[in-house]
């Protein structure tokens, strides 16, 4: 299989009853593309994968496959396949009489049914398992059967409606491996649902970012990890540190600017942004980019800050603490692989450095 569609939205807007459930969605979905919506709850990107499947109508704007408006055609004639958060199996018939079903419907031969059934079960690797029924299986071999049912069709894009929520932490993370081996092997476009972050940052080639119906960014996982454009987008996607402040020096390259609390910080400047003296802005520092070291102790650093540990959590690769700095304000910091490094007991004063590369700066009002 080597089929791939673009998919283009075009000012698509729902509404239910009163409430605008997706808002003037502009989007361009490339071939081959694993496209994830993010966001949380009600933001409006189960709607808007329903409205690309064909379930939902939209009241306003348009739907284009490969450049053809599909708003008026049927979800069983728009050629693609979607897999949902229940498995939604038959539980009376064995594992390839499900992933068949569709190909029977279709009236191919028999021959060419098994070929496609035992193609795509091995494409999931469910081999030796075809006679087997859907309560026999584990939650995690359930969802491949789905994903084979669905693929087996050869569909011209692949809809994934947060497929993996019904799976264990450890199950989550394999059969994200095998999404992300499955997707790239195929070459198929898929759309993706999930409020869940780290999910999106495995799986997508690119992600937009969703809150109340709009889409507020679009981005490679790095980009919307590393340079979010409003508060709302950092303080979702990852962990972060916000302070407010206003740019008080301009350098060549960098900004000095005091927070709200009185700390002298270094930021690069951004080209994008047009900040001089007296812009205001906020500031987003991310947990693992602070450097932790004894309050006594020289460290190198650009920008460092005084603080008391305030709690710690110890989750073996990595240790979380809570660090009271100036003003009362705490701050997240992880400290990577603490292996052979004695653990910082809740009242030690510390010394906090980090780099003025590693500052997001972000204008108030976004």
């Amino acid at each position: 299989m080597n089929k791939a569609s673009e998919v283009r939205l075009i000012n698509l807007g729902k509404k239910f009853g009163e409430v605008e459930a997706v808002k003037d969605v502009n989007l361009t979905i490339e071939r081959g593309d694993f496209f994830t919506f993010l966001g949380p709850s009600g933001c409006g990107k189960t709607t808007l994968l329903r409205m690309i499947a064909g379930f939902t109508r939209p009241d306003q704007g348009t739907i284009l496959f490969d450049g053809v408006e599909v708003n008026d055609i049927p979800p069983w004639k728009r050629d693609v396949g979607m897999v949902f958060q229940s498995y939604a199996l038959w539980p009376h018939l064995s594992v390839f009489e499900n992933v068949a079903f569709g190909l029977k419907e279709r009236n191919l031969p028999k021959a060419v049914v098994q070929e496609k059934t035992l193609r795509a079960l091995s494409m999931v690797n469910l081999e030796g398992l075809e006679r087997r029924r859907p309560s026999e299986l584990s939650g995690g071999q359930q969802q491949r059967v789905a994903l084979a049912r669905t693929l087996v069709i050869e569909p011209r894009l692949l809809l994934l409606d947060e497929p993996l929520s019904n799976l264990d932490a450890k199950l989550r993370i394999q059969m994200r491996q095998e999404l992300v081996r499955i997707q790239r092997d195929l070459g198929i476009t898929s759309i993706y649902v999930t409020h869940d972050q780290e999910e999106a940052l495995t799986l997508s080639t690119r992600i937009a970012v969703m809150s109340k119906g709009h889409v507020v960014q679009v981005g490679s996982p790095k980009e919307i990890y590393e340079n979010p454009k409003s508060q709302e987008v950092a303080d979702f996607v990852g962990t972060s540190n916000f302070f407010s402040g206003s740019v008080v020096e301009e350098l060549k390259d960098k900004l000095r600017v005091r927070t709200e609390e009185g700390v002298m910080l270094a930021v690069e400047r951004q080209p994008e942004l047009p900040l001089g003296i007296g812009s205001n802005l906020l500031l987003n520092i991310r947990p693992e980019s602070f450097r932790i070291s004894d309050a006594d102790e020289v460290s190198s650093g650009e920008n460092r800050v005084e603080g008391v540990v305030k709690t710690s959590a110890y989750l073996g690769s990595l240790v979380q603490y809570e660090v009271e700095v100036s003003g009362g304000k705490r701050v997240k910091v992880n400290l990577v692989n603490p292996r052979k490094k004695s653990l910082l007991r809740e009242g030690e004063r510390v010394s906090l450095t980090f780099s003025s590369e590693d500052v997001i700066a972000i204008p108030f009002g976004r």
